[in-house]
Parts: C-alpha cells; structure tokens; sequence
C-alpha cells in the first residue's frame, strides 16, 4: 500500500487519537477487532515506527533510556492545545531556531516517559541542564505535551526556598496556564504553597481539567501533600502523574527528611514518572540504584543541548581535552575573569566564623573597579538598546546573612560618593573611568563577539542616571527588600548567597564578585550565575574571583564537559543507565557533592589507552621551590635522554629542529614518569597512576618499548636579535626553544596555565604519516594503532621561560628560575589485544553492584571485586 494511499492520510489522525488512550499493542488489537484491513495497519504500525524512531534518534539531547522500552510517542498532533498555545509564546521572543531547540528537546524527554495510558508505572529520569540555560523553557514545554498526550497531575518540585517557588509558579501561570485557562486547574498559587483542597474526588474526576501544583521541598508542605494524596489514593488510578524535580540534586538526595517524603508522594500514585531536571547532577548519578527510596535515573538519561550563545563554564574558564580531542580545538576561555588578590579577600568575608558578628567589609581595588565597571557596562547597554533593561550586579561573599548585610552602608557610601562626583565632572574619577573602559575594552573586543562598539563618551553620557538608579539589594531569608524584576527595569547590586544560588535567575546579570568559600562540585557551579545567555552584551560581564577559585572552575569546566562525552559514550556502546554507570572525575582538593550524597559510590576504574597526557601547569613563582621543581625535571628529562641515546635507535631522518630514539625500554620510561613532575592541577597526570598503568600494560605484553622524542626549533631558524635560549643534549646535539605562552587569565598567577603543549601533528612524530594532510587525533590515534599498536611515545619539549605572547588572549609566560622549562607529553597506544588495563581511580560513579550482583562472563574479576568496595573507596577531598 502507497502511503499516498488516501485511506493512510485519513486513518493516520484517526490511529494517533486511538493512542492517547492505549499504548500500541492494544490499539493494534482494537483495529483487529474492527475488521480493519490488515495492510492498512501494518502501514498505520509502520508510520508510527517511523515517527517514534525519529523521536528517540535525536541527535540532541543525547539521551539513553530503557533497553525493551516500547516507543509510543510520535510528537505533537494538529488538535494538540497546550504545546501550541506555548510554541506561538516562545515565538514572541525567541528565534525559530531556539524554539525549533526546544521543541526536539521535549519531545525526546516524553518519549522517555511512560504511555499515560499504561495500566501502572513508576519510572525515573534525569534530565541534565547547564546552569542558567533554560530548563525552565524545556520542562514547560514537556508538561504541554504531556498533557495533550493524557498526562492529568502535574507537581513541580521547586527548590527549597520561597522565591524560587514563586518564580517557577509564576512563569508555569505566564506560560502554561493562561494561554489555556479552562484546561488547568491550580492548586497552588504564587502567593500560596500547597493547601490541601476540599473534596479531592470532584478535582480527580474531571478528565477534561488539568491539575498544577508547584511544591516547595519542604517537610510540613510535603507531608501535607502525601496525606492528601492517600485520602484520595482510590480516584489516582485515571490520574496519570508527571513529577517534575527542579533542582533535583538539591534536598531530594540523602537527606533524612525530604528524601522520604517525596518518595512517599511517589508511592501515592500508582501511575507517575519522576524526571528530575538539575544542571549539576553529581549527587543523582552517585546515589545507591538499589536504594529503597533512591532516586537515581534508572530508566533515563537526557543532556539537553545548548546553542552557541550560552556562555559556559568552558566559554568563560577554558578546560582540559578530553580523550580523543585536539588540544588546539579546546576552548581556553573568554578574558573576562579578574583575579582578586588574595590579600584583599579577608576584607570581603570574614576568615572565620568568629568574625562573622562584627565583619565590616571594604571596597577594596577590586570591589571598587568591579562596581565602576558595572556601571559603565549598564550605560553601554543603554547606548545600544538606547533604553534601561534588566542590569543587575551580583555580590557573593558569604552564606550568613550578617555578613550580607554588613554590606548595605559600605555599598550605599561608594555609591552616593562616585554619583557626586560624576555630577560635579570630578576630573580624577573621569581619568579612572576612562582608564578602565579602554583596559576592558581592549581586552574583550565588542566586534569579536559580535556587539556593537560602544566609545567611553558614549557610555558616559548614560552613566549618571545608571548610577542613581541603582538599588542595593540584600536578597536572603530574613530581607523584606527582595529582588523584583516584575515591576519595570531594575538596575541592582544584589548581595545573598544561598537565596541567589540555585534556580533564581538575576536578570541581565553583568558582574559578579565571588569570594564563597566552597569546594564541593554542585555548590559551586550552582553558585554560578553568571553563567546563560547574554544578548546584546556578551562582550560585557566581568568575573571577580581570587585564582584559585579561578583555577577550581576551569576543572569544573572539564569535569562538566567529561560527564556529558560519557553520557554519549553509553549511547555509542548501546548501555542503560542500569548498565553502565556515568563516571566523574575527581579533585584532589575539591568534593564532588557532599559525602552524605556520595556514601554509595565507588571509585571507577579507568585506563590511559589512546590517551594524550601532557604538562599544562608549571610553577611561576619568585619562590624557591619553583626553582626545585624546574631543576628536578631537568635532570629527569636529561637522564631519560641519555638513556635513550645509549639503549634506543636514533632516527637520522628528522629535521635538525627534532629528535627521535626508537625501542627505548619500558623500565626507562617507568624511572622518567617516577621522577619528573606534573602539576597536581593536571588531575589527569598523576606519576603514580601512569606508572602502574605501564606497569600492569608491560606484564600482558604492551609498552615493553617506547620511542621518545624532542621537539624544538633549528638554532639557526632565530635571528640573531631574537635569540632564544638553546638546549645541549646528552648526544651532544643542539636545539632551540620552543615558544609557549600563558592564558591571559593566569597572566598573574604564580602557576602559569599554557592550555596546549603539543602541535596538532607531534603525535605523529614517530609514524609514517605519508601524504595524509587532514591530521587530527583521532586519525593520529588510528594510525599508532595500525603502526605501532604496542609503542607509546614520550614527547620533550624545550619551552622559553621568557616566552612573550604575541597574541590577545596569551601572556607573556615569564618563569623564573629557569632559563629552560621542560614541558613532556606521553602518548599511550590502544591496545590491540581488546580489551584496555584499568588502574585509575580519579572517577566516582554508581555502585551498580546490588543491581547486578554477579560478575558477568565479559567482566574481569577484579571490576567485580572493585565494585563491591564501597565505603572504603569513596574518594574525600
């Protein structure tokens, strides 16, 4: 049959109404009995096995669900009311594309949820956001399409404050309930939290209405809501439910209380999904999946996209490659991020809790250009959007609130002192000013990110109406003086921590100074808002922080990026959550999320296989033991050299600026990677571990040789003016340096970030690599493993202390100490017996063991053994 066959076109609506009320199977069964044509419901079946296939192949969100699920849901119908009414909104605002994002998006999520018309379910998912990017707009769109496909209870779980509860409330009103008034019925209001209604029968049984309920986690509201919820537990069976956790990871795990208690709810209702919906999901993907109140995704897993105007963690810190990448592709962070010195931080928040009571903060240098700028970035955007829109300054010192409020005199001081002297044109304060906006502006070009250029007399001409309308705002627990966005343009410098720290956006956030102390995952990228969208001035937000917290957030950027390529990982090898656990990388002096959360979680194993591991970090400072550590490596590089050139095979064919020794043995490189040293903050450089990974690779028969190589440039190649500094080695030969320059972000540090030691084509230094000129490393590790499946590779590399940047977002490297810095890359083959050794314990995740309990045939016995190391083996900062 044709499926331009009229009678397709006709039954085709006729077959997608049958399935708001019966999963697949049983309407194919309902078609039989009717007599009708068997062809035309094998082309009705097979329409439907596209449309649903189509669903569930999204590219984006990556996604993994249950193995033997049944696919039922084939995207939105034209009758449809809900989704519709909430597409034609975002319309309003958004560009086709990022409501074409959406819409993908939340079709893949329900197809991950249970047919509503399934007799019982009770299934769990997670949904991963990124931190202010819109999970709001995502589930929203997800409870439109739910309820047009049957889904009738709707309870969002927002937060564990008030303000967020009436934030949510108030947006699912704006974009939910008034576009379709007569299909939604509210039980909670933005003014009101849950209050249990009168005769719950009436509610239930009107299937033609829709129930709301935003729910703050809180034990009195909860308990409230599970008791109603059993005294109408026999009218809930025709009430498929959809339970939305926002902020999942927050209350819902671990906790003695408010864990129960939403399970409890959970268990009221015989037909309910659970997706939970958190852009930092440590604690979800670490709990036990065989807890009795767990609620770790063992139906599904989402990561939601998005598009390339969300400034990230990586788009404004810069990460670490991830296996497989290229170094030089790795984004190394927009010059945004203004170190404040750790001298000033004891003016910003008290050391310790002792001081708390009579801290009196300061508007020390840093404080001082942070606020100037941001009143020069708000009237900047005034210039271009030539009105006041949403300008907001966020101040997160503390999380006691005596400490936010220290804040009000100093703030409301500076602020009435800079705005007289902007009135009276004090000259002094023009020359700061101006210096200020040509020092960022310079180093954060509005054209290279796409803004109109704005001149300081510009800016000037709005800055004093900026200034006097700027509120200062302590936004916590016990302020009556709260944020509002609601009631015309706001221009704030808003002070709070935890308040501000989870779900709450601050619009049109410009600047934010960050002294929190923290060193747990979750906590500390939630406490980053300044993360999102910012358009019409993406070349203007500024991060204060002192540099290590600087340092903290680029391994949350690689952390972040690493969790989401394993997500596709487990796509690629076809694994359920249930299967295969996601793992996340550890920090040796930060928490992953707090212990309570992590107590199941076992340390996984990982492997070096195909991977590049290199220095990124090298010790800067006047101190004497960067001087150490400099003079240490130099003598481990000049040792393994010597060896090489005595045990290995020199290659006469590379050029004078290089040098290659083949089949060096295993044991010499076992000493070199015993000896020289990788920064700590190269997390994926630990001595110990690569050496026990050699180690155990040699006993089955790899790594028992190794080629090392040194890459420098032709003494010659350098005019005599711009000498570098050459290097002797043990064969007597001569080589130049290399250039290596710093991020700009470290440009002051005492540990110097170079992002990328190796150049795009090094891997290959010791392959035939032909005529190839498509290079890359994926195609560098294809060949090693055709070449030389069982040879790792040692690069060397000379590095100018001294090196000067040449380029915007680079600084001069300047160590001191050494004339010559050795920077050293290995390259470890994949192994070509199958299946890789694994050593590595720097990764957390699920114990599925309980899940599982038996080693399977294809799992090595000590996987099994290692699994089933539970408390022991959690790793503490």
């Amino acid at each position: 049959m044709s499926t331009s066959d009229p009678r397709i076109s006709g039954a085709w609506e006729s077959y997608r109404s049958l399935l708001d009320s019966a999963p697949p199977h049983r309407v194919t069964q309902q078609l039989r009995s009717l007599f009708v044509p068997e062809d035309l419901i094998d082309e009705l079946i097979k329409r439907h096995e596209v449309e649903t296939t189509k669903i569930l192949e999204l590219k984006e969100p990556l996604g993994l669900g249950r193995e033997n699920a049944t696919p039922w849901y084939a995207g939105p119908r034209k009758d449809d009311r809900n989704w519709p009414a909430f597409k034609a909104h975002l319309q309003k605002t958004l560009d086709q594309d990022a409501v074409d994002a959406i819409d993908d998006a939340s079709d893949k999520v329900v197809a991950m949820l249970d047919h509503p018309a399934t007799p019982a379910f009770d299934s769990r998912g997670l949904v991963v956001g990124h931190v202010q990017s819109g999970k709001t707009s995502n589930f929203t769109a997800v409870t439109c399409k739910a309820a047009d496909r049957g889904y009738r209870m709707f309870i969002v779980l927002s937060g564990i404050h008030n303000a967020l509860r009436r934030q949510t409330q108030a947006r699912l009103i704006r974009d939910l309930v008034r576009l379709n008034p007569t299909l939604w019925h509210q039980i909670t209001t933005p003014e009101h939290d849950f209050i249990p209604p009168a005769n719950p029968a009436a509610l239930l049984a009107a299937k033609d209405q829709h129930l709301l309920l935003v729910v703050k986690k809180n034990a009195v509201v909860l308990r409230k809501l599970k008791e109603w919820l059993s005294s109408a537990h026999s009218h809930l069976q025709n009430c498929p439910a959809l339970l939305i956790d926002d902020e999942a990871d927050q209350a819902t795990i671990a906790t003695k209380t408010i864990n129960p208690l939403i399970a409890g709810v959970l268990e009221q209702l015989p037909r309910v999904c659970y997706v939970g919906y958190t852009a930092t999901p440590f604690a979800n993907l670490l709990t036990d999946p065989a807890g009795r109140e767990s609620f770790y995704p063992k139906d599904f897993i989402l990561s939601l996209p998005r598009n390339e105007e969300y400034q990230g963690p990586e788009t404004l810190f810069g990460r670490s490659p991830l296996d497989g990448e290229d170094p030089a592709d790795v984004p190394g962070g927009l010059d945004m991020i203004r170190e404040i010195p750790d001298k000033e931080v004891g003016n910003l928040r008290p050391s310790r809790r002792a001081e708390i009571a009579a801290f009196e903060p300061q508007v020390t240098p840093s404080l001082r250009r942070a606020i100037l700028w941001f009143w020069l970035s708000t009237a900047a955007r005034r210039v271009r959007s030539s009105r006041a829109d949403h300008s907001s300054m966020l101040i997160h010192a503390h999380s006691d609130t005596r400490v936010h409020d220290s804040y009000k005199a100093p703030l409301e001081h500076f602020r009435n002192e800079v705005a007289e002297q902007v009135a009276c044109g004090d000259r002094e304060l023009a020359a700061e000013l101006r210096e200020l906006w040509e020092s960022e502006t310079r180093r954060v070009p509005a054209d290279e990110l796409g803004e109109t250029e704005v001149s300081f007399a510009e800016a000037v001409r709005f800055l004093e109406k900026a200034i006097d309308d700027t509120k200062i705002i302590m936004d916590h627990y016990r302020s009556t003086n709260r944020l509002d966005y609601e009631s015309g343009a706001a221009t704030v410098i808003a002070v709070g921590g935890n308040t501000l720290s989870r779900g709450l956006t601050l619009e049109g956030l410009v600047v934010s100074v960050f002294v929190r102390s923290s060193d747990v995952y979750d906590t500390l990228l939630q406490m980053g808002r300044w993360f999102g969208y910012r358009p019409g001035y993406k070349d203007l937000p500024r991060i204060y922080m002192p540099a290590e917290m600087r340092r903290w957030f680029t391994h949350l950027a690689t952390v972040e990026a690493e969790m989401r390529s394993e997500i596709d990982r487990l796509l690629v090898e076809h694994k359920t959550p249930l299967e295969m656990a996601v793992r996340i990388r550890c920090h040796p002096k930060m928490r992953v999320t707090a212990p309570s959360k992590q107590k199941a979680a076992v340390r996984a194993a990982a492997a070096y296989g195909g991977a590049l591991v290199e220095s990124r970090y090298f010790p800067a400072g006047p101190d004497h033991k960067a001087k150490i550590w400099h003079s240490n490596n130099t003598d481990s590089v000049m040792r393994l050299l010597e060896a090489s050139a005595a045990e290995g095979k020199q290659d006469g064919s590379m050029p004078p600026s290089r040098r290659l020794w083949r089949n060096v043995p295993g044991e010499r490189i076992l000493r070199f990677v015993g000896t020289y040293r990788f920064h700590e903050k190269s997390t994926d450089a630990s001595g110990p571990l690569i050496s026990a990974y050699i180690a155990k690779r040699m006993e089955t028969g790899g790594l028992r040789t190794w080629n090392v190589g040194v890459l420098g440039i032709a003494p010659a190649d350098d005019p005599p003016e711009a000498q570098r500094p050459q290097v002797e080695l043990p064969d007597g030969s001569v080589v130049g340096t290399v250039v290596r320059t710093r991020l700009t972000a470290s440009g002051n540090d005492d540990i110097a970030d170079i992002k990328t030691l190796t150049g795009s084509r090094d891997e290959g230094l010791d392959l035939d690599l032909g005529k190839l000129t498509d290079i890359n490393r994926v195609i560098l590790q294809n060949e090693r493993s055709r070449q030389q499946p069982e040879k790792g590779l040692v690069l060397l590399y000379p590095i100018d202390s001294l090196s000067q940047a040449t380029r915007r977002d680079r600084a001069d490297l300047n160590i001191e100490g050494a004339k010559v810095v050795w920077g050293a890359a290995l390259v470890f083959p994949k192994p070509m017996r199958g299946n890789d050794v694994e050593v590595e314990y720097d990764y957390l995740a699920a114990d599925l063991s309980r899940v599982f309990p038996a080693a399977t045939d294809d799992e090595p016995e000590d996987v099994s053994v290692l699994r089933q190391d539970l408390d022991s083996e959690v790793f503490a900062s």
